[in-house]
Formats: C-alpha cells, sequence, structure tokens
C-alpha cells in the first residue's frame, strides 16, 4: 500500500514538471528529451497529455535533426484514442510531410502499444460507431461489422450489450440481413444535424484495425 503511494505521488510529480515545463517555457529545446520520455511514459500508464505531446511536435519543428518517428507515431496512437476529439488532427497538422504517412507511422508504433491494445481499439470502435451515427439512423449490420471490425458471435454480443445499455434496436432487414437502429440524435437528424467537417472518414478509421493484428 506504501509503496503503491509512493509511485502514485511519483508519477503525479513527473506529470506536474512537465506540465510546468510546457508552460513556462515551450520552446526551450532543452525539454524534448524529458518530453520525448513523458511520451512513452503515456504509452505505458495509459495516461495522456495533448499540450505536452503539441509542444513537444513544435519543437520538433524547429529542431527537426532530433525528430523521433517512433515518438511522433506514437504521439499519433494516443490522439487517436482520445477521438473523437479532433486531436489527431491537431498533432497531423505539425508533423513534416517528409516524415511520412500517419498509415505508416501508426504501422511503425504498433509494437509500442501492445499492452494498451484492447483500450486503443476501444476507443477506434466508439469512433467509428460515432462516425456511422453521423450517417445512419438505420445502418445494416455489414456496415457496422466492417465499421467496428467484430463479425460472427462477437457482433452479436456486441449488439445485445448496446440494445441493453445504448438504446439500439435490431430490426430485420432484407432477406436475411439485419438492421441496427441508432438512438435519435443531433447528427442524424437533419433539423439538428451539426458541420462534421473536422470529422475522420469511417474508411480511414477502418485501416487501422489491421495494424492491430
Amino acid at each position: 500500500m506504501g509503496r503503491e503511494l509512493i509511485q502514485k505521488q511519483q508519477q503525479s510529480a513527473v506529470s506536474y514538471t512537465v506540465e510546468q515545463l510546457v508552460a513556462v517555457n515551450p520552446y526551450n529545446p532543452d525539454i524534448l528529451p524529458d518530453l520525448e520520455n513523458y511520451v512513452n511514459d503515456q504509452v505505458s500508464s495509459q495516461t495522456y497529455s495533448l499540450d505536452a505531446n503539441l509542444c513537444l511536435l513544435r519543437l520538433y519543428q524547429f529542431e527537426p535533426e532530433r525528430l523521433s518517428t517512433q515518438i511522433v507515431a506514437r504521439i499519433l496512437v494516443k490522439a487517436l484514442m482520445a477521438m473523437p476529439a479532433p486531436d489527431f488532427s491537431l498533432c497531423l497538422f505539425l508533423i513534416p510531410e517528409r516524415v511520412g504517412s500517419s498509415h505508416v507511422l501508426i504501422n511503425s508504433a504498433s509494437f509500442g502499444i501492445a499492452d494498451s491494445d484492447v483500450s486503443f481499439e476501444q476507443a477506434i470502435q466508439a469512433y467509428a460507431i460515432h462516425v456511422l451515427s453521423l450517417t445512419y439512423q438505420k445502418v445494416p449490420r455489414s456496415v457496422l461489422a466492417e465499421g467496428i471490425n467484430i463479425e460472427g458471435l462477437s457482433l452479436d454480443k456486441f449488439l445485445e450489450h448496446h440494445v441493453a445499455n445504448s438504446g439500439w434496436i435490431v430490426e430485420k432487414g432484407q432477406g436475411k440481413g439485419q438492421l441496427i437502429v441508432l438512438p435519435c440524435n443531433e447528427f442524424n437528424h437533419p433539423e439538428l444535424k451539426k458541420s462534421t467537417a473536422d470529422s475522420i472518414p469511417l474508411e480511414h478509421v477502418t485501416r487501422i484495425f489491421p495494424i492491430l493484428g
């Protein structure tokens, strides 16, 4: 118990120190190693700091020779896990084109997120559902299956969970197909529909699942 308390205090101290560095002197290249270590800490501890990661990406712009592709990739993975917040787009905007595509970067980081694959995949699934809700009031089962990368009995259990907890309704479609009725919201009702300009297209989201294996 005492050891756990000390570890928590140490983690809080590290977080506080990094946040202070970002707030006080965000353009000082001397803090770059601290920010890189903090990215690795975020991966291992499943924490997240957008401000610190954006600060690091800005420093890379001023110090391109010190840029670590692996660190950038891990930042993108953490940003993806924050969807539907626009963090991924904010980070991607600060990455030089020469570094490579976001897909390649994320693929290079896949080995580094093994311990958080489950939470990462769940975050991507949640965002896929969010994107579907922007388009559909009733989504075909096949489209949902592709969007969240689940099929068969696993999809049946997934649907049962959301029928019981999220207000979903499963209807019979054409032939043996099924339609999943999503709850009414401001996105799938035209009179309440908001702009979706900042959303990542569903086809981009579904490309992430093969990276997880």
